[in-house]
């Protein structure tokens, strides 16, 4: 199994009283996802930038790493 570090924007907006995503953006490295990020923030309810471990046979992501947020973000670490 070999995986990869890679970078996504993940924007948030709100359907009735609930954070939803938007569509996901990917980044070439961590300095470009925080830079979009911010861009982004202003049109957004909330917009957070994660460095992901990606398996790339399966495409599959996990080990999700915050670099930035801004606004509302879900909290992924609830049970």
């Amino acid at each position: 199994m070999q995986k990869s570090e890679k970078y996504i924007i993940m924007p948030f907006r709100k359907n009735k009283q609930k954070l939803v995503a938007a569509e996901m953006r990917p980044a070439s490295s961590e300095a470009g996802a925080i830079k979009i990020a911010t861009s982004m923030s202003d049109r957004f309810v909330g917009v957070a930038a994660y460095a992901v471990q990606v398996d790339e046979e399966s495409g599959d992501m996990n080990a999700p790493r915050l670099l930035a947020s801004f606004g509302e973000i879900p909290d992924f670490n609830e049970d």
